[in-house]
């Protein structure tokens, strides 16, 4: 099973949509990988540059509800993917966004307005890491000299998706 967390991607805003995540000029690309230099191009976000290496090296992304937003398209986890995005916290997600990153065998982790505003208050630390057990739904963020333990619902297919690595490898093993 691969490994979940890493170092974390604060984006402090809610309706972040998929024309965001990746511009709707790149869907022509013929690979995944061709897509990874436009992760989050589009996103104006005060202070956010997506060429930075607090973007670049990020591993899990936290966010407000409503994820995903927009149009319905692979491509937004897939340039997640191909970047090393392992897991996205956020307050909701659009319903077809949530599930191609469960397809692609990421996580898309739900969280209470209240279990937000405590990884948000570890934003703006640059040693911010979240570590995640996908299998135990527990969670543990550290930075600026704290750390905080926290646990999280997956429901049981979802997180059979993720430990099979995604929908293909899943579908592999079952059929």
């Amino acid at each position: 099973m691969k490994t979940f967390g890493g170092p974390a991607l604060f984006l402090d805003r809610s309706d972040i949509n998929t024309d965001e995540i990746i511009p709707a000029k790149y869907l022509t690309e013929i690979t995944k990988k061709d897509l990874k230099p436009y992760i989050l191009e589009d996103l104006k976000l005060p202070g956010f540059d997506p060429k930075s290496d607090t973007c670049r090296n990020a591993r899990v992304i936290v966010s407000r509800g409503n994820f995903g937003c927009g149009s319905s398209r692979e491509h937004a986890p897939w340039v997640f993917e191909v970047n090393g995005i392992t897991a996205v916290i956020a307050g909701s997600f659009a319903r077809i966004f949530r599930q191609n990153m469960f397809n692609c065998g990421m996580a898309a982790i739900e969280f209470s307005p209240q279990q937000l505003d405590l990884l948000f208050s570890f934003a703006g630390h640059d040693d911010v890491v979240i570590d995640l057990d996908i299998q135990l739904r527990t969670g543990v963020i550290r930075g600026g000299g704290r750390e905080e333990r926290f646990g999280f619902e997956l429901a049981p297919f979802d997180q059979a998706l993720v430990a099979a690595g995604g929908w293909v490898d899943y579908a592999d093993g079952k059929y």
